[in-house]
């Protein structure tokens, strides 16, 4: 990783971080629940905000190769196909994951 991708990074995570705790003192004061239960709120939305996100554009970029390549080799569709099914079950079950990360701290809330 470059010292940008790097810098871009850490900025981006001080952003999240000074935004959900900025977000969950608000929240917390406007809607009566306690400042932890705020921040595990913001925490399971972004947690699936990210993923979603990152999902779609994996995906997005998935599609994109395979028909590039198909492009190329009309001759290969079967087996590309097949391994495309299953490489955008493989990303979607990431966001599976994340959405039941963030059902998991929602649950440790209550």
């Amino acid at each position: 990783m470059g010292k940008k991708a790097l810098a871009f990074a850490l900025g981006f995570f001080a952003v999240l971080v000074g935004v959900s705790a900025f977000g969950a003192e608000q929240v917390s004061a406007v809607a009566g629940i306690s400042y932890p239960k705020a921040l595990g709120l913001i925490a399971a939305g972004l947690t699936i905000a990210i993923a979603a996100s990152v999902g779609a554009f994996s995906q997005g970029r998935t599609a994109s190769a395979a028909m590039e390549a198909l492009a190329r080799n009309p001759g290969v569709q079967g087996p590309m196909f097949t391994q495309l099914i299953v490489s955008l079950a493989l990303i979607e079950s990431l966001v599976i994951y994340a959405l039941i990360i963030a059902f998991f701290i929602m649950g440790r809330l209550g």
